[in-house]
């Protein structure tokens, strides 16, 4: 057991809420109080579990993997995926002197940005959420990995697999999928550029060839900019619940709006899409 420590508050809750709604079965679940999941770091597969530990300001990560010199990734990759280098004081102070989202800031001390465990991963997983719910996204995701995820051995009920390699996703067969013909492109087209080394998970890479790959907007730049990279400005300005929430009449109008809301406009989105289904 590793404990990683963060500076509170920390709303641990609605954090892991966020999680569980996107978990990808068979490679993620939320049991109880805790997050686990299936890693692989450069061929080393295991589970991880990941627990809070709010009496010591700190989260609690236990991981059964081959070789012990692939901890320091994972703690690195955990450390990101629950914000925990976030200082929620400045944020809390910039963002409480918004009218609409003070009120939300002072309900919800300490939220963070949920990060991502692998920037490939999640840009699938975006991909997948074009214009489908939140479950049937997940529901998705969960299909891609029953193709053509490996198998966890040994496996537990809930997690089964190891989420598809770019190489095995650009190669696998997705007819079966259940998507539109030109989303299952878009699908092979983020695999094939990320397995051939076409495009890595850096903002002017996503900017210029992330966005440019065909059926691949501002929103899905913008979430894997905000999830995956840690961008704290990122924002999906175009996403329809955001607009609703701030009262804006278009994308424009909510870019606008937002500008005081910089450097932070990624925990912004966060607050907003609170209480609601982003």
């Amino acid at each position: 057991m590793v404990l990683l420590p963060y500076q509170p508050p920390f709303a641990w809750q609605p954090l892991l809420a966020f999680l569980a709604a996107r978990a990808i079965p068979g490679v993620e679940c939320v049991t109880g109080d805790a997050y686990r999941r299936t890693i692989d770091i450069d061929g080393q597969c295991g589970p991880i579990e990941v627990r809070h530990e709010g009496r010591r300001n700190a989260v609690v990560l236990g991981a059964r993997l081959p070789d012990a010199r692939a901890l320091p990734q994972v703690i690195d990759r955990v450390r990101r995926v629950f914000d925990l280098d976030a200082d929620p004081q400045v944020i809390a102070e910039h963002l409480g002197a918004d009218r609409v989202l003070a009120p939300r800031v002072r309900r919800l001390p300490g939220l963070r940005v949920p990060g991502a465990w692998d920037p490939f991963e999640l840009g699938i997983r975006a991909i997948l959420g074009q214009q489908v719910t939140v479950k049937g996204a997940s529901t998705l995701a969960g299909r891609v990995v029953s193709l053509c995820g490996r198998a966890m051995s040994p496996a537990d009920a809930s997690l089964t697999h190891v989420f598809p390699r770019p190489a095995d996703l650009a190669a696998a067969d997705l007819s079966t999928l259940g998507v539109p013909t030109r989303r299952r492109a878009t699908l092979h087209a983020l695999s094939r550029a990320v397995a051939d080394d076409a495009l890595s998970f850096t903002r002017s890479d996503l900017d210029e060839t992330l966005g440019a790959l065909p059926g691949v907007g501002d929103w899905t730049v913008q979430y894997v900019l905000m999830r995956a990279c840690g961008d704290p400005d990122a924002f999906p300005a175009s996403d329809l619940w955001l607009r609703r929430a701030a009262g804006a009449s278009s994308a424009s109008a909510l870019l606008m709006r937002a500008e005081s809301w910089r450097p932070w406009r990624a925990y912004a989105a966060m607050y907003l899409w609170q209480g609601g289904e982003p």
